[in-house]
């Protein structure tokens, strides 16, 4: 099952440095990475900047437009108030299939702010324990999961967060 997962770090810059580690782990068979996206913003920029998103078009398949809708919908359409809220809600009906809930996208919105980045993750495990290694000492904040409380409790312990 394809995990997905949002990581903030407390700079802009903290999401690409991670997904260059990711992505050595996965070229070991670490973890299998389906996709990724990285979303920066500095501080004084009225919205963040994107990359990553299918750097392997045979890979990423259909998840582009996930990306699309998701990173489109959470910081480049312009909501405010009541509004925000029916967008958020109508685009967690359609993310409910890949377990993306209305909490998930509230607190993604509401965490990855300018000053800090994001990491936007689809793997699939390989050998969690090596992985695990890699990302010892890397602070990162979980915003968001579809795993189970015992494997976000474990993902969480993993960055350090």
């Amino acid at each position: 099952m394809a995990m997905f997962t949002v990581w903030k770090f407390d700079d802009p810059e903290g999401a690409a440095r991670t997904v260059a580690i990711v992505k050595d782990a996965a070229s070991e068979g670490l973890i299998t990475l389906v996709d990724h996206a990285v979303v920066e913003w500095p501080e004084g920029d009225d919205h963040p900047t994107t990359h990553g998103i299918n750097d392997d078009a045979a890979k990423s398949g259909g998840w582009g437009a996930l990306w699309g809708l998701l990173i489109g919908a959470l910081f480049f359409i312009p909501v405010i108030g009541a509004v925000a809220g029916a967008a958020i809600g109508g685009l967690s009906r359609v993310l409910s299939d890949v377990g993306i809930t209305k909490d998930d996208l509230e607190r993604i919105k509401a965490e990855i702010v300018p000053g800090t980045s994001g990491l936007f993750l689809i793997t699939e495990q390989g050998d969690p324990d090596r992985f695990r290694e890699r990302l010892h000492g890397i602070k990162a904040t979980l915003v968001s999961s579809n795993m189970s409380d015992a494997e976000t409790r474990e993902l969480r312990e993993m960055f350090g967060a």
